[in-house]
């Protein structure tokens, strides 16, 4: 019997993300279900949403939409539409927004560089959307990682090295020069995404990729 076929191979597929915004963490929510029906796994890239904002000359929604008419609360009804469509229970807006994320996001950077990224976002995402927290407070983020059997100290220390702003750094410059404006980002192939309610184009063209390899 002459031996099966190699599978296609799959897209890689990226999620650019900052803890700051809450829609790429209901992104994050909804990802694993497209994970599981298209086989593929989502490459988290931390980046640094502030900076991506500077190179690009762009603001965060609570800016861009001050003062408009109507646009807030659709804005707001688009969230509770997509929190219903997939079930979200744990969701919560954060008092203390908006929070620098350059520590918890140079956390990830370290937390991926050390094999547990999965654990750190998902432990940073609750702490900043499930459970809000001001996580931008040293003493408040580390309470919280060792609330979530993450090692805090070695987290907080390792924030401060060269090497982990750098990547920070980097990760940031090339998403922007991919063509990343904001957050949640992503990439399936080369092809740029923005915003959850993308997720289905992201979904399909996954497929699509796949399709198109065998």
């Amino acid at each position: 019997m002459p031996p099966a076929p190699p599978a296609p191979p799959t897209p890689a597929v990226q999620f650019h993300f900052d803890f700051g915004s809450p829609n790429a963490y209901l992104s994050h929510l909804v990802i694993p279900a497209i994970e599981a029906r298209t086989g593929v796994t989502f490459e988290y890239v931390p980046v640094l949403l502030g900076g991506v904002f500077k190179a690009t000359n762009n603001v965060s929604p609570m800016v861009s939409l001050r003062g408009i008419k109507n646009k807030p609360e659709y804005q707001r009804l688009e969230t509770e539409r997509f929190v219903r469509q997939h079930g979200i229970s744990d969701f919560r807006p954060n008092p203390h927004f908006p929070v620098n994320t350059l520590q918890i996001m140079r956390g990830a950077v370290f937390a991926q560089r050390e094999g547990f990224l999965s654990r750190y976002v998902d432990a940073v995402y609750r702490h900043m959307w499930a459970e809000p927290k001001k996580m931008d407070d040293a003493e408040v983020v580390s309470a919280a990682l060792a609330a979530s059997d993450l090692p805090a100290e070695r987290i907080m220390a390792g924030v401060q090295a060269p090497e982990v702003k750098a990547a920070l750094i980097a990760n940031t410059e090339a998403a922007v020069q991919r063509g990343v404006f904001g957050s949640p980002s992503f990439f399936v192939g080369d092809e740029l995404f923005f915003g959850k309610d993308k997720l289905r184009d992201v979904e399909e063209e996954i497929e699509r990729q796949k399709g198109a390899s065998t």
